[in-house]
């Protein structure tokens, strides 16, 4: 297969689904040539407790390609260094180059909105480490050289205001806050290369799992789905920041998504303004300037 990309190459991880499908999509009705990684290939296989979850690879691929840029399925389980390393040696082989890579993939347990101390709750929260933080960094390494040769590229890190507050408990928290320094770190080494790395608070997203969790936990999430934002808002936030003249003034700062869309002129569906949430939850904390090799 050898596709040409005029509008761009992007690969997005984690994007059977929820932000990730939605991102995708955004990216592709801009145009570009979307690889859709994860690993649900079966509708319905996963779950949140007895619920099904619906959309696969294919599905998101699909929604792709209707939005009017080219969607390629991969299946990739991002905790597998060997799956990752083959994607990204796929994409070099069918497009050469890429100029967006979107740190999504993130593994979620069932416990992680229930009430209680970290202590009561499954250690497999803690896998979150594995894919989430960890599997960023190792796409991040793939990628890079395939960035370097697009000569501009954008990493963005779907992160989360609970890097800032206490959210969810210390793993989702100290997960979001690492992807915050990763990109910070990366943007310095990226520096000078034309290549960027971003983190972004994502605000509620308007999603299946979100739309399950504000059902089982209405108190706590009633409000903020009220005035939620799409995934595919958040796409072409990103796919603006990437178009954005000044893109090296913003790699390694963590940015948030709302902030950015009121300075791009985007909004969401039905001409919504989502809002941001700094002065409820908190804002993305500066990074000290000081460098050790």
């Amino acid at each position: 297969m050898n596709t040409i990309a005029s509008q761009g190459v992007a690969v997005v991880t984690g994007a059977s689904r929820g932000v990730g499908r939605g991102v995708a999509e955004a990216l592709g009705a801009a145009g570009m040539t979307v690889y859709v990684t994860g690993r649900s290939t079966t509708d319905g296989a996963s779950r949140i407790g007895d619920t099904p979850l619906h959309g696969t690879i294919h599905d998101a691929a699909a929604a792709v390609t209707a939005a009017g840029g080219q969607g390629i399925a991969v299946h990739c389980d991002h905790g597998d260094d060997a799956q990752v390393k083959a994607l990204f040696e796929r994409v070099e082989r069918e497009q050469g180059r890429l100029d967006i890579l979107v740190n999504n993939a993130l593994v979620i347990d069932d416990s992680l909105i229930e009430p209680g101390p970290f202590w009561t709750k499954p250690l497999a929260q803690a896998d979150m480490f594995g894919v989430g933080l960890r599997s960023n960094y190792v796409a991040a390494w793939h990628a890079a050289p395939l960035l370097l040769k697009a000569g501009r590229g954008l990493v963005a890190f779907t992160s989360s205001y609970g890097a800032g507050c206490y959210m969810h408990g210390p793993a989702y928290g100290a997960q979001k806050a690492g992807c915050d320094k990763m990109a910070a770190d990366m943007a310095v080494d990226f520096e000078g290369t034309g290549v960027a790395a971003v983190s972004l608070w994502l605000g509620v997203q308007r999603t299946e799992r979100t739309a399950i969790a504000a059902r089982l936990r209405g108190d706590a999430y009633g409000d903020f789905m009220a005035r939620s934002e799409s995934p595919q808002f958040v796409g072409r936030v990103i796919h603006a920041l990437w178009r954005d003249p000044e893109l090296a003034a913003r790699s390694g700062r963590t940015q948030i998504v709302a902030e950015l869309a009121q300075r791009y002129g985007v909004r969401d569906e039905d001409g919504r303004e989502p809002p941001t949430w700094r002065n409820i939850l908190g804002a993305p904390c500066a990074f000290h300037p000081a460098r050790v090799s």
